[in-house]
């Protein structure tokens, strides 16, 4: 399988493994899904990495080898108007849309060991929360030389960037070098690519060491209270964090803190 996923005590890796550039194929999409869907039902894993194989790139973007077509018109309609199946893995629209859909609230630490561009950078944006680079990496959307629009509004990138950032790398195709996606905070950290995975793993392993109801319902806050006045965001947090402290309390033996220390009064 192009999409590698394994386990690593608390934490899940996966690794994108279709040289020369990683680049991604219909079916991949499909097994990113698969694999993401995977990762958040098993309690056993509290965080995720998602890497390129080798030094090269993360992922070029979507395979333009690949025949992404179709077949006619009313096929690519159908396609877009009802759910991907088995029978339509094999083109655009495709499970890449359903991928995109997918709520997670299982926090993957992006170890990008090179240039991600297109739908690898779609990839980061989306299926990543924090991000560390080698220095050789480069993020783009090169799209817009093909009159291929949208990457901007899939991946809201003015979330992530200043809007004249983001309006640069849109309109004119060009890539942000790793020095400035760090200006820009796009990326938290720049190590070298010997030292990328055991970053990495010493960030996941720093998350893994939290109570796992806490990093999940943290997670849901920020990304639901996006797109929440103030005033629903406050009562969201309320809610979700009496329920967090009630699930800590509610198991037999435990209390309110349940790495040690004096209970908290609720």
């Amino acid at each position: 399988m192009p999409i590698h996923y394994e386990k690593v005590g608390k934490v899940g890796v996966f690794t994108i493994d279709n040289p020369p550039v990683n680049a991604l194929t219909p079916r991949m999409h499909k097994e990113m899904l698969d694999l993401v869907q995977a990762f958040m039902s098993d309690t056993s894993v509290h965080v995720g990495i998602l890497t390129g194989k080798g030094t090269r790139a993360f992922c070029g973007g979507d395979d333009i080898k690949n025949n992404w077509s179709k077949g006619t018109v009313a096929d690519m309609l159908d396609a877009h108007f009802w759910p991907s199946t088995d029978d339509s893995t094999d083109g655009r629209p495709g499970w890449e849309r359903e991928l995109k859909h997918v709520d997670r609230f299982k926090p993957i630490i992006g170890a990008i060991n090179g240039p991600a561009m297109g739908m690898g950078l779609i990839y980061i944006l989306m299926h990543s929360d924090i991000r560390i680079a080698t220095p050789n990496t480069r993020l783009g959307f090169p799209e817009i030389k093909y009159g291929m629009a949208g990457a901007g509004g899939s991946t809201q990138l003015t979330r992530h960037l200043p809007q004249t950032v983001a309006m640069w790398m849109l309109m004119t195709g060009e890539p942000l070098s790793a020095e400035d996606a760090l200006k820009y905070a796009m990326i938290n950290e720049i190590v070298e690519p010997e030292n990328l995975m055991a970053r990495a793993m010493e960030i996941a392993d720093l998350i893994a060491a939290h109570p796992p109801i806490a990093i999940r319902v943290e997670m849901e806050l920020v990304k639901r209270s996006m797109d929440l006045p103030r005033h629903e965001s406050l009562a969201l947090t309320s809610h979700m964090y009496r329920l967090q402290r009630a699930a800590y309390l509610a198991k037999p033996g435990t209390t309110a803190t349940p790495l040690g220390g004096k209970p908290m009064t609720e």
